[in-house]
């Protein structure tokens, strides 16, 4: 049963529902406990702060979203979708009265997968639904993009939206000279009548419009094409007035991951500015370019060390507060004196050592939602009011994990093989010494990401199990400039992958591993780094797991040979000898460790041919390899069950291994 703490008491919510009690009984305990998807997917608040809606997993995979009244407690379920193939997506409150909400669709496996979204207007009682995306419903080929609300004030209709919406091709009969249009365009539609209206034409290269918060389109995109119909590696962006033409604002081109210009990703309209990321030759920097046909170009945030690389926005508006970036920690910059304060105040009233984030906030931004969490502790939400200061707990993001001890989340180094110190986290058991333990190394997916510090539940569950997990952010991370990023992990796959060996080695040097008892375990290019640090390394792990890896590099371009961003993947893969050599189903006759791979057939980011070629080049050379297909699964593999058996498959096999 959910509580909702308040100033007057608690309020106990009439809405029950169960995360993973179901699976519990059947899975071993902790598996089923960090394996669980979160308590709470998406919440918001409503425009005056009467009601928050909240969308939560549901026991048999799917999602529902709740809206719950401050004043009465009650909590009325307003949408259900039935997971896997149907998804809830994210609501928000457009008026105190009715939601738009957005259902994802996906049909298909293996090589064939679709997928659509829609847009849905509900009431907040729960007894009305309608449909705000144009065209068909469900999932239907050709028109599988349902839009997007891109501000959520419209000048003289408070009930209105602006959505994105696509135009396919069609032909006008019954004129003299036929007309067709194609293309993005953008649509006001009031959510009680449904009516539409259009603010901007299709345009057939657009792919990308922002408005200023105040319901006027201040900003466009645009994705030239090549003559070969593929997109070409550069973006362009345009400015307008509040109305008027659209004049040039920046170009960002794209080499191997990295991109070069001004990339603007929102309007601050009382300065009359775009702000946006672009390099100062090394790191990412927070730029502001005025919108009055100047071309001026401020700097707003920089450093030396790290990328700025998170734009902090909070309300209906989605008004610009601040930026962040990830040091040892993700660190914030408010440019709101008032928030700043407020994040600070929390903090202190929370016992320090918390990430604080801001959530939602009512229309006048008198009420927030708050999320507070680190690294023991997975993140709580609450409602804080400015006028009284009083700080509500709403609920927890993960109420399975409740009550477990979790280790805290240490930065270190450790140097490369060439001597350059790398940086990482290591968590260890609690209560350990941090000596002699069986350790795990964990690379992280991307390749461009990065680790930071916080709550994670894949690296939490092993160290509940008793390993010490090291997650290293080796050369060909996000976040530390672009010599740090080198020409990705792929085609720097060499010094990416030596670094994550390296990671494993410092370990039992420093004996927190014990020798003969070190694994390693990823997930997208974490699971490509695991298997090849066998290429690299292969004495060195003693069991691998792979979670959704890549396994072949020109398999990888293959896969997305008839999709329009295929120069993209060709440029950031590359030609040459290291897409042989750096493709560990091509050498799977240099593996010594076991091997434990798990895909789902539904993958859209690493087709599951990936891991099926693994398999099978695995077994013709005799080696020792254990395959786990999921139905119906995407990259995520983002069901309590498949998560849960995750965990436990990978909690056995490594202790086989290991000889545990």
């Amino acid at each position: 049963m959910m509580k909702l703490r308040t100033a007057a008491g608690t309020v106990v919510l009439a809405f029950a529902f169960v995360g993973v009690a179901a699976i519990a009984q059947s899975a071993e305990p902790l598996a089923a406990k960090f394996g669980a998807r979160e308590s709470v997917l998406d919440l918001g608040i409503s425009p005056e702060g009467k009601s928050v809606v909240f969308v939560a997993p549901r026991p048999d995979g799917g999602e529902n979203a709740v809206v719950v009244s401050f004043d009465s407690g009650e909590a009325v379920p307003i949408l259900g979708a039935k997971g896997n193939t149907e998804r809830i997506g994210n609501c928000q409150f457009v008026i105190e009265t009715h939601l738009v909400c957005q259902l994802l669709f996906r049909e298909g496996r293996n090589q064939d997968v679709e997928t659509a979204s829609r847009l849905v207007v509900v009431t907040a009682d729960g007894r009305s639904m309608e449909q705000l995306s144009a065209g068909a419903r469900g999932l239907a080929r050709d028109s599988n993009y349902g839009g997007a609300v891109i501000d959520y004030n419209v000048a003289g209709n408070p009930s209105a939206v602006l959505v994105t919406r696509w135009f396919n091709t069609e032909g006008r009969t019954g004129t003299i000279a036929g007309r067709s249009e194609s293309g993005l365009a953008v649509e006001a539609v009031d959510v009680v009548s449904l009516d539409r209206r259009r603010v901007e034409a299709p345009r057939d290269s657009v792919f990308w419009y922002a408005s200023d918060g105040q319901g006027n389109v201040r900003l466009m995109g645009t994705q030239p094409t090549r003559a070969s119909g593929y997109a070409a590696l550069q973006q362009n962006y345009f400015y307008r007035p509040t109305r008027g033409s659209w004049s040039d604002l920046s170009s960002v081109a794209f080499d191997r991951g990295l991109s070069r210009g001004f990339d603007p990703l929102a309007v601050d309209a009382t300065e009359n500015v775009a702000y946006g990321f672009d390099t100062d030759g090394n790191f990412r920097t927070l730029y502001k370019m005025a919108l009055d046909g100047s071309g001026s170009k401020t700097l707003v945030l920089g450093r030396k060390d790290v990328d700025i690389d998170g734009l902090i926005r909070i309300g209906r508006s989605q008004r610009i507060v601040g930026a962040s970036y990830a040091t040892e920690r993700r660190e914030a910059e408010y440019f709101d004196p008032e928030l700043k304060e407020i994040a600070v105040g929390l903090n202190r009233a929370l016992g320090g050592n918390k990430q604080i984030g801001f959530v939602d906030a009512t229309s006048d931004e008198s009420k927030l939602i708050v999320f507070a969490g680190s690294d023991t502790e997975p993140g709580k939400y609450y409602l804080y009011d400015k006028s009284t200061k009083q700080l509500a707990f709403m609920m927890n993001a993960r109420d399975q994990i409740s009550g477990v001890a979790l280790g805290e989340m240490k930065p270190v180094q450790y140097p490369a093989a060439d001597g350059t110190m790398i940086p990482g986290y290591l968590t260890l058991p609690p209560g350990s010494d941090g000596q002699g333990l069986p350790a795990i190394v964990m690379p992280h997916g991307g390749p461009g990401a990065r680790d930071e510090w916080g709550f994670d539940w894949l690296s939490q569950y092993f160290v509940a199990r008793g390993f010490a997990v090291l997650q290293p952010n080796f050369r060909g991370s996000a976040g530390y400039g672009n010599q740090w990023f080198q020409q990705n992990g792929f085609q720097s796959w060499q010094t990416a992958i030596g670094d994550v060996n390296s990671a494993g080695r410092w370990l039992v040097e420093q004996g927190i591993a014990e020798p003969g008892k070190l694994a390693i375990l990823g997930w997208s290019y974490g699971g490509y780094a695991a298997l090849q640090s066998q290429v690299l390394e292969p004495g060195l792990y003693g069991a691998v797991v792979a979670v959704a890896p890549v396994t072949d590099l020109e398999r990888l371009k293959q896969d997305d040979r008839d999709g329009g961003g295929r120069l993209f993947t060709e440029n950031f893969v590359g030609s040459g000898p290291h897409v042989s050599a750096g493709s560990p189903a091509q050498h799977a006759a240099a593996f010594e460790a076991p091997v434990l791979l798990f895909h789902g057939d539904a993958d859209l980011n690493v087709g599951v041919g990936h891991s099926r070629l693994m398999n099978d080049r695995l077994r013709a050379a005799g080696k020792q390899v254990t395959y786990v297909e999921f139905r119906e699964l995407d990259h995520g593999l983002d069901t309590s069950e498949a998560r849960t058996r995750l965990l436990s498959d990978s909690d056995r096999f490594i202790r086989a291994a290991l000889g545990l």
